[in-house]
Protein backbone atom coordinates (compact mmCIF):
# COMPACT_ATOMS: atom_id res chain seq x y z
CA UNK A 1 0.00 0.00 0.00
CA UNK A 2 1.01 3.36 -0.43
CA UNK A 3 -0.33 6.59 -0.38
CA UNK A 4 -0.82 9.92 -3.08
CA UNK A 5 -0.57 13.12 -2.00
CA UNK A 6 -1.46 16.09 -4.63
CA UNK A 7 0.22 19.01 -4.59
CA UNK A 8 -1.38 22.32 -6.20
CA UNK A 9 -1.25 20.26 -9.22
CA UNK A 10 -1.97 22.26 -12.69
CA UNK A 11 -2.30 20.79 -15.90
CA UNK A 12 -2.93 22.52 -19.21
CA UNK A 13 -3.09 21.34 -22.96
CA UNK A 14 -2.27 23.50 -24.89
CA UNK A 15 -4.15 26.78 -24.17
CA UNK A 16 -6.03 24.76 -22.15
CA UNK A 17 -6.41 24.87 -18.36
CA UNK A 18 -7.81 21.40 -17.33
CA UNK A 19 -6.31 20.90 -13.40
CA UNK A 20 -5.64 24.00 -10.98
CA UNK A 21 -3.98 23.84 -7.71
CA UNK A 22 -5.36 20.92 -7.18
CA UNK A 23 -4.92 19.37 -3.62
CA UNK A 24 -5.57 15.89 -2.99
CA UNK A 25 -4.38 13.21 -0.03
CA UNK A 26 -5.46 9.28 -0.60
CA UNK A 27 -4.64 7.38 2.48
CA UNK A 28 -2.75 3.99 2.19
CA UNK A 29 -5.68 1.28 1.58
CA UNK A 30 -8.29 4.19 0.43
CA UNK A 31 -10.79 3.39 -2.31
CA UNK A 32 -10.90 6.65 -3.52
CA UNK A 33 -13.68 7.47 -6.64
CA UNK A 34 -12.92 10.79 -8.63
CA UNK A 35 -16.99 11.47 -10.38
CA UNK A 36 -18.34 13.71 -12.60
CA UNK A 37 -19.16 14.14 -15.75
CA UNK A 38 -17.59 13.73 -19.02
CA UNK A 39 -14.89 16.31 -19.17
CA UNK A 40 -14.51 17.41 -15.78
CA UNK A 41 -10.92 16.23 -15.85
CA UNK A 42 -11.14 13.52 -13.48
CA UNK A 43 -9.42 11.17 -16.16
CA UNK A 44 -6.81 13.75 -16.83
CA UNK A 45 -6.22 13.54 -13.31
CA UNK A 46 -5.80 10.07 -13.28
CA UNK A 47 -3.28 9.84 -16.18
CA UNK A 48 -1.10 12.11 -14.80
CA UNK A 49 -0.69 9.91 -11.42
CA UNK A 50 0.01 7.41 -14.07
CA UNK A 51 2.37 9.45 -15.55
CA UNK A 52 0.84 9.00 -19.11
CA UNK A 53 -0.01 13.09 -19.19
CA UNK A 54 2.80 15.70 -18.11
CA UNK A 55 1.91 17.86 -15.25
CA UNK A 56 2.52 22.02 -15.69
CA UNK A 57 3.03 22.47 -12.04
CA UNK A 58 2.82 21.27 -8.56
CA UNK A 59 3.60 17.81 -7.62
CA UNK A 60 2.41 14.12 -7.57
CA UNK A 61 3.79 12.35 -4.51
CA UNK A 62 3.47 8.51 -4.03
CA UNK A 63 4.93 6.42 -1.34
CA UNK A 64 6.16 9.76 -0.11
CA UNK A 65 8.38 10.06 -3.13
CA UNK A 66 8.38 12.94 -5.43
CA UNK A 67 6.76 11.19 -9.00
CA UNK A 68 5.67 14.14 -10.73
CA UNK A 69 8.26 13.36 -14.07
CA UNK A 70 9.18 9.59 -13.03
CA UNK A 71 8.38 7.23 -16.36
CA UNK A 72 5.18 5.44 -15.37
CA UNK A 73 7.46 2.24 -15.19
CA UNK A 74 9.40 3.79 -12.37
CA UNK A 75 5.57 4.92 -10.16
CA UNK A 76 4.98 1.31 -8.78
CA UNK A 77 1.33 1.51 -10.05
CA UNK A 78 -0.84 -0.43 -11.80
CA UNK A 79 -3.10 0.37 -14.05
CA UNK A 80 -6.65 -1.04 -15.73
CA UNK A 81 -8.34 1.29 -18.40
CA UNK A 82 -11.81 1.37 -20.31
CA UNK A 83 -10.94 -0.80 -23.21
CA UNK A 84 -9.42 -4.59 -22.02
CA UNK A 85 -6.41 -4.27 -24.71
CA UNK A 86 -5.83 -7.33 -24.58
CA UNK A 87 -3.43 -9.02 -27.39
CA UNK A 88 -5.61 -11.05 -29.10
CA UNK A 89 -2.94 -14.16 -30.47
CA UNK A 90 -2.15 -14.44 -26.29
CA UNK A 91 -3.82 -16.72 -23.74
CA UNK A 92 -4.96 -15.70 -20.75
CA UNK A 93 -1.88 -16.98 -18.64
CA UNK A 94 0.19 -14.86 -21.28
CA UNK A 95 -1.31 -11.47 -21.21
CA UNK A 96 -1.82 -11.88 -17.57
CA UNK A 97 2.20 -12.09 -17.80
CA UNK A 98 3.08 -9.95 -20.54
CA UNK A 99 4.67 -7.15 -17.99
CA UNK A 100 6.65 -9.73 -15.21
CA UNK A 101 7.92 -11.51 -18.21
CA UNK A 102 9.28 -7.93 -19.85
CA UNK A 103 10.68 -6.53 -16.91
CA UNK A 104 12.78 -10.42 -16.51
CA UNK A 105 10.50 -11.44 -13.57
CA UNK A 106 11.81 -14.98 -12.41
CA UNK A 107 9.52 -17.58 -14.17
CA UNK A 108 8.27 -19.07 -10.91
CA UNK A 109 7.51 -15.95 -9.40
CA UNK A 110 5.65 -15.33 -12.78
CA UNK A 111 3.88 -18.43 -12.13
CA UNK A 112 2.84 -17.56 -8.63
CA UNK A 113 1.31 -14.36 -8.94
CA UNK A 114 -0.09 -14.99 -12.21
CA UNK A 115 -2.11 -18.49 -10.55
CA UNK A 116 -2.79 -16.52 -7.03
CA UNK A 117 -4.48 -13.47 -9.13
CA UNK A 118 -6.15 -16.05 -11.61
CA UNK A 119 -7.62 -17.86 -8.52
CA UNK A 120 -8.99 -14.37 -6.67
CA UNK A 121 -10.54 -13.39 -9.97
CA UNK A 122 -11.91 -16.69 -10.97
CA UNK A 123 -9.64 -16.93 -13.85
CA UNK A 124 -8.09 -20.56 -13.03
CA UNK A 125 -10.15 -22.62 -15.41
CA UNK A 126 -9.59 -19.86 -18.30
CA UNK A 127 -5.77 -19.47 -17.99
CA UNK A 128 -5.57 -21.20 -21.63
CA UNK A 129 -7.75 -19.53 -23.71
CA UNK A 130 -7.51 -16.36 -25.78
CA UNK A 131 -9.67 -13.82 -25.41
CA UNK A 132 -11.63 -14.53 -28.41
CA UNK A 133 -13.00 -17.22 -26.44
CA UNK A 134 -14.05 -14.66 -23.22
CA UNK A 135 -17.19 -12.94 -22.13
CA UNK A 136 -17.12 -9.28 -21.87
CA UNK A 137 -16.72 -9.43 -17.78
CA UNK A 138 -14.31 -11.98 -18.27
CA UNK A 139 -12.04 -10.09 -20.31
CA UNK A 140 -12.63 -7.17 -17.62
CA UNK A 141 -11.11 -9.63 -15.41
CA UNK A 142 -8.41 -10.34 -17.15
CA UNK A 143 -7.50 -6.75 -17.45
CA UNK A 144 -7.67 -6.21 -13.67
CA UNK A 145 -5.66 -9.28 -13.26
CA UNK A 146 -3.09 -7.89 -15.53
CA UNK A 147 -2.69 -4.83 -13.64
CA UNK A 148 -2.80 -6.89 -10.03
CA UNK A 149 0.01 -9.45 -10.76
CA UNK A 150 2.46 -6.06 -10.31
CA UNK A 151 1.56 -6.10 -6.87
CA UNK A 152 1.65 -2.16 -6.58
CA UNK A 153 1.88 0.03 -4.42
CA UNK A 154 -1.21 1.70 -6.23
CA UNK A 155 -4.03 0.41 -8.52
CA UNK A 156 -5.90 2.98 -11.04
CA UNK A 157 -8.97 2.26 -12.28
CA UNK A 158 -9.90 4.39 -15.59
CA UNK A 159 -13.94 3.71 -16.29
CA UNK A 160 -13.33 -0.43 -16.04
CA UNK A 161 -16.49 -1.30 -16.16
CA UNK A 162 -18.44 1.39 -19.07
CA UNK A 163 -18.21 -1.13 -21.94
CA UNK A 164 -19.88 -4.23 -19.85
CA UNK A 165 -23.93 -4.55 -19.46
CA UNK A 166 -25.45 -3.39 -16.53
CA UNK A 167 -25.76 -7.15 -15.23
CA UNK A 168 -21.91 -7.54 -15.59
CA UNK A 169 -21.24 -4.50 -14.09
CA UNK A 170 -22.89 -4.92 -10.93
CA UNK A 171 -21.27 -8.34 -10.85
CA UNK A 172 -18.18 -6.67 -11.37
CA UNK A 173 -18.45 -3.91 -9.07
CA UNK A 174 -19.39 -6.11 -6.08
CA UNK A 175 -15.89 -8.55 -7.24
CA UNK A 176 -14.06 -5.25 -6.75
CA UNK A 177 -15.57 -4.44 -3.40
CA UNK A 178 -14.85 -7.71 -2.06
CA UNK A 179 -10.92 -7.87 -4.06
CA UNK A 180 -10.22 -4.67 -2.33
CA UNK A 181 -11.09 -5.66 0.74
CA UNK A 182 -9.06 -8.72 0.38
CA UNK A 183 -5.91 -6.81 -1.02
CA UNK A 184 -6.38 -3.67 1.54
CA UNK A 185 -4.60 -1.84 -1.56
CA UNK A 186 -4.80 1.71 -2.53
CA UNK A 187 -7.31 2.23 -5.69
CA UNK A 188 -8.45 5.29 -7.34
CA UNK A 189 -10.89 4.95 -9.60
CA UNK A 190 -12.74 7.59 -12.37
CA UNK A 191 -16.22 7.21 -13.31
CA UNK A 192 -19.32 9.03 -14.03
CA UNK A 193 -21.70 6.23 -13.07
CA UNK A 194 -22.96 7.36 -9.50
CA UNK A 195 -24.14 3.92 -8.36
CA UNK A 196 -19.87 2.88 -8.57
CA UNK A 197 -19.04 5.54 -6.92
CA UNK A 198 -21.62 5.26 -4.25
CA UNK A 199 -21.01 1.27 -3.72
CA UNK A 200 -16.98 0.99 -4.03
CA UNK A 201 -16.07 4.08 -2.95
CA UNK A 202 -14.68 4.93 0.90
CA UNK A 203 -14.30 8.55 -0.22
CA UNK A 204 -15.49 9.87 -3.23
CA UNK A 205 -14.01 13.27 -4.73
CA UNK A 206 -16.81 15.36 -6.97
CA UNK A 207 -15.55 16.76 -9.64
CA UNK A 208 -16.46 19.65 -12.04
CA UNK A 209 -14.47 22.02 -14.54
CA UNK A 210 -11.17 20.66 -13.42
CA UNK A 211 -12.24 21.46 -9.85
CA UNK A 212 -13.18 19.38 -6.80
CA UNK A 213 -16.72 20.65 -5.74
CA UNK A 214 -16.36 17.79 -2.78
CA UNK A 215 -14.52 14.98 -1.07
CA UNK A 216 -16.67 12.74 1.34
CA UNK A 217 -17.94 9.73 2.32
CA UNK A 218 -20.34 8.50 -0.07
CA UNK A 219 -23.47 8.98 2.81
CA UNK A 220 -21.73 12.41 2.87
CA UNK A 221 -21.54 13.80 -0.14
CA UNK A 222 -24.99 11.96 -0.83
CA UNK A 223 -26.88 13.70 2.58
CA UNK A 224 -24.87 16.88 2.97
CA UNK A 225 -23.84 18.32 -0.63
CA UNK A 226 -21.80 20.73 -0.82
CA UNK A 227 -23.41 22.92 -3.30
CA UNK A 228 -26.15 22.91 -5.93
CA UNK A 229 -24.48 20.72 -8.50
CA UNK A 230 -23.10 17.78 -5.96
CA UNK A 231 -27.10 17.42 -4.82
CA UNK A 232 -27.78 17.23 -8.36
CA UNK A 233 -25.52 15.19 -10.14
CA UNK A 234 -26.33 12.20 -7.16
CA UNK A 235 -29.37 10.39 -7.05
CA UNK A 236 -31.46 9.17 -9.76
CA UNK A 237 -33.74 11.17 -9.83
CA UNK A 238 -31.94 13.89 -8.65
CA UNK A 239 -32.85 16.05 -6.45
CA UNK A 240 -36.07 18.59 -6.35
CA UNK A 241 -35.07 21.90 -6.43
CA UNK A 242 -37.51 24.71 -5.48
CA UNK A 243 -36.26 28.38 -5.65
CA UNK A 244 -37.99 30.24 -2.77
CA UNK A 245 -37.22 32.76 0.22
CA UNK A 246 -37.33 31.98 3.73
CA UNK A 247 -39.84 34.84 6.62
CA UNK A 248 -38.77 35.89 9.78
CA UNK A 249 -40.37 32.48 11.00
CA UNK A 250 -38.32 30.41 9.20
CA UNK A 251 -40.99 29.69 6.92
CA UNK A 252 -40.01 28.36 3.47
CA UNK A 253 -42.60 29.72 0.55
CA UNK A 254 -42.50 29.09 -3.41
CA UNK A 255 -46.06 29.34 -4.69
CA UNK A 256 -47.98 26.69 -3.22
CA UNK A 257 -44.99 25.31 -1.62
CA UNK A 258 -44.63 25.82 2.15
CA UNK A 259 -42.68 24.20 4.61
CA UNK A 260 -42.03 25.10 8.53
CA UNK A 261 -38.20 24.38 8.35
CA UNK A 262 -36.78 21.97 11.36
CA UNK A 263 -34.10 24.54 12.49
CA UNK A 264 -34.07 28.61 12.55
CA UNK A 265 -32.37 29.41 9.15
CA UNK A 266 -31.77 33.64 8.28
CA UNK A 267 -34.76 34.93 5.75
CA UNK A 268 -33.96 35.24 2.36
CA UNK A 269 -33.98 34.21 -0.83
CA UNK A 270 -32.50 30.34 -0.90
CA UNK A 271 -33.48 27.21 -3.32
CA UNK A 272 -34.92 24.68 -1.24
CA UNK A 273 -33.66 20.65 -2.00
CA UNK A 274 -35.31 17.51 -1.33
CA UNK A 275 -34.22 13.86 -2.41
CA UNK A 276 -37.29 12.12 -3.78
CA UNK A 277 -37.52 9.48 -1.04
CA UNK A 278 -38.04 12.51 1.34
CA UNK A 279 -40.93 13.27 -0.42
CA UNK A 280 -44.46 11.18 0.49
CA UNK A 281 -47.26 10.52 -0.37
CA UNK A 282 -49.41 11.75 2.57
CA UNK A 283 -53.60 12.53 3.02
CA UNK A 284 -52.87 14.53 6.01
CA UNK A 285 -50.87 17.12 4.59
CA UNK A 286 -51.99 20.35 3.48
CA UNK A 287 -49.75 20.44 -0.02
CA UNK A 288 -51.44 19.33 -2.49
CA UNK A 289 -50.14 18.32 -6.58
CA UNK A 290 -51.64 16.44 -9.55
CA UNK A 291 -49.76 13.00 -10.84
CA UNK A 292 -48.42 13.67 -14.45
CA UNK A 293 -46.39 10.13 -14.81
CA UNK A 294 -45.68 6.84 -12.56
CA UNK A 295 -42.89 4.77 -13.26
CA UNK A 296 -43.11 1.49 -11.61
CA UNK A 297 -39.51 -0.18 -10.58
CA UNK A 298 -40.37 -3.22 -8.69
CA UNK A 299 -40.01 -2.66 -5.29
CA UNK A 300 -40.96 1.57 -5.60
CA UNK A 301 -42.53 3.52 -7.76
CA UNK A 302 -41.15 7.00 -9.19
CA UNK A 303 -43.85 9.31 -8.81
CA UNK A 304 -43.77 12.82 -10.62
CA UNK A 305 -46.08 15.71 -9.58
CA UNK A 306 -47.11 18.69 -10.21
CA UNK A 307 -47.60 21.35 -7.37
CA UNK A 308 -49.01 24.65 -9.31
CA UNK A 309 -46.10 24.75 -12.13
CA UNK A 310 -43.57 23.16 -9.50
CA UNK A 311 -42.36 19.78 -11.27
CA UNK A 312 -41.21 17.42 -8.59
CA UNK A 313 -40.67 13.46 -8.13
CA UNK A 314 -41.51 11.25 -5.03
CA UNK A 315 -40.11 7.75 -4.27
CA UNK A 316 -43.09 5.55 -3.25
CA UNK A 317 -42.69 2.09 -1.74
CA UNK A 318 -46.16 0.67 -1.19
CA UNK A 319 -47.98 -0.47 -3.85
CA UNK A 320 -50.73 1.81 -3.73
CA UNK A 321 -52.47 2.69 -7.01
CA UNK A 322 -51.25 6.29 -9.04
CA UNK A 323 -52.35 7.27 -11.73
CA UNK A 324 -51.41 10.13 -14.37
CA UNK A 325 -54.40 13.21 -13.58
CA UNK A 326 -54.84 11.89 -9.84
CA UNK A 327 -54.96 15.09 -7.19
CA UNK A 328 -52.91 13.67 -3.78
CA UNK A 329 -51.83 15.63 -1.05
CA UNK A 330 -48.24 15.13 -0.46
CA UNK A 331 -45.52 16.22 2.60
CA UNK A 332 -41.93 16.87 2.53
CA UNK A 333 -39.88 15.90 5.52
CA UNK A 334 -38.21 18.81 6.90
CA UNK A 335 -35.63 17.53 9.10
CA UNK A 336 -34.14 16.19 5.62
CA UNK A 337 -33.76 19.20 3.24
CA UNK A 338 -30.54 21.16 2.00
CA UNK A 339 -30.89 24.64 1.47
CA UNK A 340 -28.53 26.33 -1.18
CA UNK A 341 -27.73 30.21 -1.63
CA UNK A 342 -29.26 30.90 -4.73
CA UNK A 343 -26.39 33.04 -6.01
CA UNK A 344 -23.66 30.74 -5.64
CA UNK A 345 -25.36 27.62 -5.51
CA UNK A 346 -23.45 26.69 -2.03
CA UNK A 347 -25.35 24.81 0.72
CA UNK A 348 -26.22 27.48 3.40
CA UNK A 349 -24.46 25.69 6.69
CA UNK A 350 -25.73 28.19 9.62
CA UNK A 351 -28.09 26.18 11.40
CA UNK A 352 -28.79 23.42 8.55
CA UNK A 353 -27.36 19.60 8.57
Amino acid sequence: MSNVHLRKLCITRGNNEIIRDLDLEIAPGEFLVLLGPSGCGKSTLLHSIAGLIDVSGGAIEIGGRDMSHADPSERGIGMVFQSYALYPTMTVEKNMSFGLRIAGTPKAEVTRRVRHTAEMLQLGALLDRKPAQLSGGQRQRVAIGRALVREAGVYLFDEPLSNLDAKLRAELRRELKLLHQRLGSTMIYVTHDQAEAMTLATRIVVMQGGRIQQIGTPAEVYETPANRFVAGFLGSPSMNFIDGSIDAAGRFSAGAVTLQLARPVAAGAVTLAARPEHLRIDEHSPLQASVTLVEPMGNHQVVWLDCAGQALSAIVHDARPLAAGQSVRFAIDADRVSLFEQSSGNRLQSGMP
